[in-house]
């Protein structure tokens, strides 16, 4: 493991890089936002490459970053109206994506800088204190992320407490693209999700309500199948989102297989396992082009592609979904792997 100053935010604190290193894995994460920087990887052929997408500096991740390789919170994904009521009381939250909150606010968990709470050869543990009243959210949460690279997986370790009590949702919003960042189009990589269920959404992407069978869906991913298959077809869904943004309900319960991103001119294989009850798969669909990775090309919708491992959007106003509620003496406990390999 090593760690040095990666640059300096217009606050004046400083941020810092952790690299940690597998037998067939190297994995950079700062501390602003808790963000994987860089994710190497080799090919069938053993060449390796940065698979995530990422910016060249600070200052891109602390004014321009879509949530490269964060940890978005209080709240990952969308609180509608940008209110929610816990035990009879309205909190009011900033809205930042229309009328609604989305991965927190604007100065969510993936904005602040988080510390190195404990580190040893192939893990790094960092820290975040919210206060209560954070962005409108109740209680004080405190809560540790353990980044642990072991072979070829990279393995997060969610923790967290509050004194009040309060809703969470974490995850990490790492892009990917397995033919390695700045390679052009994600969208040939095939998909295979363990769900046989997603989440409909109104034009806001707040889901409906309804958890909807995939069966005769441009979302059935049951069998690997190519991003780009369906993609342009005029699923409302797809239409409403410009592509993929939609929030998967997994089969099963605990630790288990939630998804396999496979590319197949590099041979690449990415296995993701999760507790959580869901995953988001984002196609990247507001990439423009504006923004331009370490590599000097720019990133454009279907560049790459985020496995977004969570509970359901909306969920503090939708009490038929997972409930996110943490109370005081309860542990906020979760984990996701990462995992690559060659096909």
């Amino acid at each position: 493991m090593s760690v040095y100053v990666y640059g300096r935010t217009s606050t004046g604190v400083d941020v810092h890089r952790v690299t940690l290193a597998g037998t067939g894995l190297r994995v950079a994460i700062l501390t602003f936002g808790g963000a994987v920087e860089r994710i190497e990887a080799a090919d069938r052929r053993g060449d390796w490459a940065n698979v995530v997408l990422g910016l060249p500096d600070l200052d891109g991740y602390e004014h321009r970053s879509p949530h490269f390789g964060a940890l978005p919170g209080r709240y990952a994904g969308r609180i509608a109206g940008g209110r929610f009521t816990l035990d009879g009381t309205v909190h009011e939250l900033p809205c930042n994506d229309g009328t609604n909150t989305l991965h927190g606010g604007p100065a969510g968990f993936g904005r602040c800088v988080w510390t190195i709470e404990e580190s040893g050869d192939a893990h790094a543990t960092f820290r975040l204190i919210s206060r209560d009243g954070d962005a409108g959210f109740p209680g004080r949460l405190d809560v540790r992320v353990t980044y642990t690279v072991e072979g070829s997986e990279l393995r997060l370790d969610y923790h967290a407490t509050t004194d009040r009590p309060t809703v969470l949702n974490l995850t990490n919003h790492s892009y990917f693209n397995l033919a390695g960042e700045g390679s052009g189009t994600a969208l040939d990589h095939t998909l295979h999700l363990h769900a046989d269920a997603f989440l409909p959404a109104d034009a806001a992407a707040i889901p409906l309500g309804e958890i909807r069978d995939v069966t005769g869906t441009p979302f059935d991913f049951r069998t690997a199948t190519r991003l780009g298959e369906r993609i342009r077809l005029g699923d409302e869904q797809l239409v409403r989102a410009c592509g993929y943004d939609q929030c998967f309900v997994l089969r099963g319960a605990g630790l288990r297989p939630a998804a396999r991103l496979h590319d197949p001119a590099s041979g690449r294989t990415l296995d993701v396992l999760t507790d959580q009850p869901a995953l988001q798969l984002y196609t990247a669909n507001k990439l423009t082009g504006a923004l331009v990775g370490p590599g000097g090309r720019a990133y454009r919708s279907g560049d790459a592609v985020c496995l977004e491992t969570q509970h359901h959007p909306d969920s503090p106003n939708q009490p038929s979904f997972p409930s996110t509620v943490l109370r005081p003496g309860e542990v906020f406990a979760s984990t996701t792997v990462f995992r690559f390999g060659v096909d």
